[in-house]
């Protein structure tokens, strides 16, 4: 067998992530893909984009040697669904139905950041009440969101059953969700100047049953995973990045705390009310994916702590500003006021004008800084909206996670980075 020389091999990795079939390179490249090179033997292999621990249509392309991974290229774009330009389209007023579809684990996230931008231009703050809602809600879908990265991380690694217990204490979440916003996922619920609709009669017993539901279940959780010794082996000391090479690539959320670097929006550049509630930033010390795991799976219990605040201090008063230039009028004045009625369907068809500017608004979603950037020409549909989403940035870390370790561990890495594609893609 003819060795490939190092140029060859770099020019068959070139051509194998630009998408060009490797029956298509020369001999001698050919040769450099199937993986020989001077120093003994490598092979380029792809990871996805239909591999389902990729978690969405993610591909990897890597360099062994043997079981080991030398170089790692993620490549993405395969869901690519234009929602940045879409947005640019759309009324202030329908960007929420948007932005609501990136992330999709945790929607409510994606529209409270554009809710939060769009307020920044028009100059408003909306009441007391809206405020409060808002958090309650956002926390209860972040326990919905580790609660998914619970059941799936546990089905990567062979932990079957912790796929089912995830997934049955997230339905009783989403339950509550939809109790609250009519849909169980992309609510549309968080929009610019408040939110859709009042909390329902009973949210109060129905969340306090939830969260006295999931505490003991995540007991559960720490006797079959975090003090199982199988499992330990399999994260402990396994994708390791430390906070230097962490914060040079933009890493936020679980991937930068896993390092020992306690920053988290919600207490660092709080917004909304959160410097009202008592919380506890949870970090790690090794910065590996048990780091990350544990992390997470801590994160719901200083939520489910959040929440008892919540719901013990909700205020009253409206749930949105009323403002006949952002807000439609009641329901139920609609039937019996013809200025409400022209009211609804001048905001619902034409929207609302911004004001000319641009701004950024950011919060801690379940995966670290979700921003939004906008700028408005003053019309009724933004200039340019452009998403810092976590997913996207979070990505860049897998060449440094995975360098080195086997490829037995490329599942259990991917699965701690918890990327959303729908967010990377947008």
């Amino acid at each position: 067998m003819a060795v490939a020389e190092p140029e060859a091999m770099q020019q068959a990795l070139d051509r194998l992530t630009s998408g060009e079939a490797v029956l298509s390179l020369s001999e001698t490249e050919a040769e450099a893909a199937e993986g020989f090179d001077e120093a003994g033997e490598t092979m380029i292999m792809n990871m996805g984009p239909q591999h389902p621990s990729t978690h969405g249509v993610l591909r990897l392309v890597l360099e062994l040697r043997g079981e080991t991974v030398l170089r790692t290229k993620p490549v993405i774009g395969y869901l690519h669904t234009g929602m940045e330009k879409t947005g640019e389209q759309l009324t202030y007023l329908q960007g929420p139905t948007n932005v609501t579809r990136m992330d999709y684990a945790s929607p409510l996230f994606n529209e409270l950041v554009f809710s939060l931008a769009t307020e920044m231009l028009l100059g408003i703050e909306v009441p007391e009440r809206a405020t409060w809602i808002r958090m309650l809600m956002c926390e209860v879908n972040r326990i919905a969101s580790h609660l998914l990265f619970m059941a799936t991380n546990g089905m990567d690694l062979g932990a079957v059953s912790m796929m089912l217990y995830g997934w049955r204490e997230r339905e009783e979440t989403l339950r509550f969700l939809e109790k609250v916003t009519g849909l169980r996922m992309n609510h549309n619920y968080i929009r610019p100047g408040g939110v859709a609709a009042d909390l329902p009669d009973g949210w109060r017993d129905d969340l306090l049953r939830l969260l006295e539901l999931i505490p003991p279940r995540l007991e559960e959780y720490d006797v079959l995973m975090t003090g199982q010794p199988i499992w330990r082996e399999r994260l402990q000391g396994v994708g390791v990045i430390s906070a230097e090479e962490a914060l040079a690539l933009g890493t936020t959320g679980p991937i930068l705390r896993s390092t020992g670097y306690a920053w988290d929006l919600r207490r660092d550049l709080p917004y909304l009310a959160y410097d009202e509630l008592e919380f506890d930033v949870v970090v790690g010390t090794y910065g590996d994916c048990f780091d990350r795991y544990a992390i997470r799976l801590n994160e719901i219990r200083e939520s489910i702590r959040m929440l008892v605040q919540l719901a013990d201090r909700m205020p009253g008063g409206d749930y949105r500003i009323q403002d006949k230039k952002v807000t439609p009028p009641p329901r139920g004045r609609i039937d019996e006021s013809m200025e409400a009625l022209i009211h609804h369907f001048k905001i619902f068809t034409e929207g609302f004008k911004v004001p000319e500017g641009e701004v950024y608004a950011a919060v801690e979603s379940p995966r670290g800084e979700l921003g939004c950037y906008i700028v408005s020409d003053g019309s009724a549909t933004p200039y340019r909206m452009h998403i810092r989403a976590p997913s996207f940035v979070n990505l860049q870390t897998l060449p440094y996670l995975m360098q080195d370790s086997l490829i037995a561990d490329a599942v259990a890495i991917i699965s701690s980075v918890d990327p959303i594609m729908g967010e990377v893609d947008r």
